[in-house]
């Protein structure tokens, strides 16, 4: 399951995946974040709170997740993943060689950090 909200006048879309991730739960959240990006052309950023991540379903999940990074990845500015695992820490290093967006690791505590990171570019 993932859970989203907005901030910033839909400038920010932050995810919480808490649960066993499924494909349709990234056709959900594409159908939510494609309207804003045609709307506005992009998205500032994302905070992606992989505090509680309990890995894919399936392969089927895990095809569907990256269809949707493809999708998305040029239409934001900056990705910031919050988490105190040392692995998902490595993550932002990996996905700045794959995605358009600058992605940076923040600890779990620093959710205000973070959104201010996203919002100013530079």
């Amino acid at each position: 399951m993932i859970e989203h909200s907005w901030h910033h006048d839909h400038d920010i879309l932050e995810i919480r995946p808490v649960a066993e991730l499924k494909p349709a739960e990234f056709r959900a959240l594409a159908a939510q974040v494609d309207p804003v990006i045609c709307q506005h052309g992009y998205l500032q950023g994302m905070l992606i709170d992989a505090r509680h991540v309990h890995g894919w379903q399936n392969f089927a999940a895990l095809v569907s997740h990256c269809v949707f990074t493809r999708n998305q990845h040029r239409h934001l500015h900056r990705i910031a993943v919050l988490s105190d695992s040392t692995l998902l820490g490595f993550m932002p290093q990996i996905l700045n060689h794959f995605v358009a967006a600058e992605v940076r690791p923040f600890p779990a505590k620093d959710s205000e950090f973070a959104l201010e990171w996203l919002l100013h570019p530079g």
